[in-house]
């Protein structure tokens, strides 16, 4: 892991996000990441993995308890950040919405211990499609009410940011819907040759570049029902690529029965 000390390097990264309104560019704000070695890993016989995933996986890459304290600790940073004002968070999905749904719960349950009379916490729901445009990636986001970001103190719940394109892409978007702040939480950061720079300010683990499911992290719709963060194996990309395209199969199989 590293510190708070470790986290200050960051400082000065023009893509790290804390963006706040009547500013003209993202303010350079981070805090301490949990970083995991690359050589990190649970062998899968200590912990217990559902049966239908035997033979799909390489290793566990972070325990659910894990994933649970670590969740706490980032609640109770954002809360002390945010002092006593209402956020208004917005869960990106599919991914991140066990992510998000623990966290809902951990500040829920802070707001219940104390004598505050503010409103914790409001919430919303977005999907986000990425696309390479002409000349930039771009953007389509879908469900949500995007106006009810204006004024608010918006922080974003992601799962993972990988390349950190999309992200990149997508905060000048909701930028324009007038937040009085607006921030990103993801529960992974990937470190990747592929990454554009982009950091966001509060982030669970600090992960090596493997290909990560569980956790509602999924792989063609498998692997979400997981509470560990695994590494998915070779055999687990072909198993489960070869049920897509069957499923895939059938359904257009289906549609050419009933029109006929």
């Amino acid at each position: 892991m590293i510190t708070a000390s470790d986290a200050r390097s960051f400082e000065g990264n023009s893509n790290v996000v804390a963006w706040q309104a009547g500013t003209d560019c993202l303010k350079p704000d981070v805090c301490a990441v949990a970083a995991l070695q690359d050589d990190h890993s649970y062998r899968l016989a200590d912990l217990l993995i559902p049966n239908h995933y035997n033979g799909t996986l390489q290793e566990v890459l972070v325990p659910g308890g894990l994933i649970q304290d670590r969740v706490r600790k980032l609640a109770r940073d954002i809360r002390a950040d945010y002092g006593c004002t209402t956020i208004h968070l917005v869960c990106v999905l599919k991914g991140g919405s066990a992510f998000f749904q623990d966290l809902l719960r951990c500040l829920r349950y802070f707001h219940e211990f104390n004598d505050e009379s503010y409103v914790p916490f409001t919430y919303d729901f977005i999907r986000v499609k990425s696309y390479v445009g002409t000349q930039s990636m771009d953007v389509k986001i879908t469900g949500g009410d995007l106006k009810r970001m204006a004024g608010k103190h918006v922080l974003l719940v992601e799962d993972i940011i990988d390349t950190g394109k999309s992200m990149r892409a997508l905060l000048p978007v909701l930028r324009k819907e007038g937040p009085k702040s607006l921030k990103v939480a993801s529960l992974l950061e990937k470190r990747t040759e592929r990454s554009c720079g982009f950091k966001a300010h509060y982030v669970g683990f600090s992960i090596p570049d493997k290909f990560v499911v569980g956790y509602c992290i999924d792989y063609d719709e498998h692997f979400r029902d997981m509470t560990h963060l695994c590494v998915v194996n070779q055999e687990g990309i072909e198993r489960y690529r070869s049920i897509s395209a069957a499923e895939e199969h059938a359904a257009m199989a289906a549609v050419g029965d009933s029109a006929a």
